[in-house]
C-alpha cells in the first residue's frame, strides 16, 4: 500500500486505501499523510534529451535572434499591408459617397411630388 493513499478509519482505526473501511464499512477516515510527511516523488527534474526538445531549445536561444534582413523584410510586409488597408478603406469610403450622391431624386424632400 502506498503511503500517499493510506487512510486511517476513525471508527475502528484500520489502515486501508479504499473509499470505505473494509472492516466496519465506515466512510469516515483521514489520510495518514496528515501526520506522516511524504517526500516528493521526484527530487529533481528528469532531463529531456529528445530531438524535439533540442529543436525547441535552439528556437528560443539567443543565437536565433532575428537578423536585420529579416526585420527589414517584416517591416516591408507590414508597410505594404497598412498601405493596402488604407487604399481599400479610402476606396470603400469613395464608393459610399458616390452611392449617396447618385441616388435618384423623387422630389419627396422638396414637396414637388404631389
Amino acid at each position: 500500500m502506498q503511503l500517499r493513499r493510506a487512510r486511517l478509519c476513525h471508527d475502528c482505526e484500520e489502515v486501508h486505501d479504499a473509499q470505505q473501511c473494509p472492516t466496519c464499512a465506515s466512510e469516515t477516515f483521514t489520510f495518514i499523510t496528515r501526520w506522516v510527511p511524504v517526500p516528493e516523488r521526484r527530487a529533481r527534474a528528469v532531463p529531456t534529451t529528445s530531438p524535439e526538445a533540442e529543436v525547441y531549445r535552439q528556437l528560443i536561444s539567443e543565437s536565433s535572434a532575428p537578423t536585420s534582413a529579416r526585420l527589414i523584410k517584416q517591416a516591408i510586409i507590414g508597410a505594404t499591408t497598412l498601405g493596402l488597408a488604407g487604399w481599400m478603406w479610402q476606396r470603400s469610403k469613395a464608393q459610399m459617397q458616390k452611392g449617396d450622391s447618385g441616388a435618384p431624386d423623387d422630389g419627396s424632400e422638396t414637396g414637388e411630388g404631389t
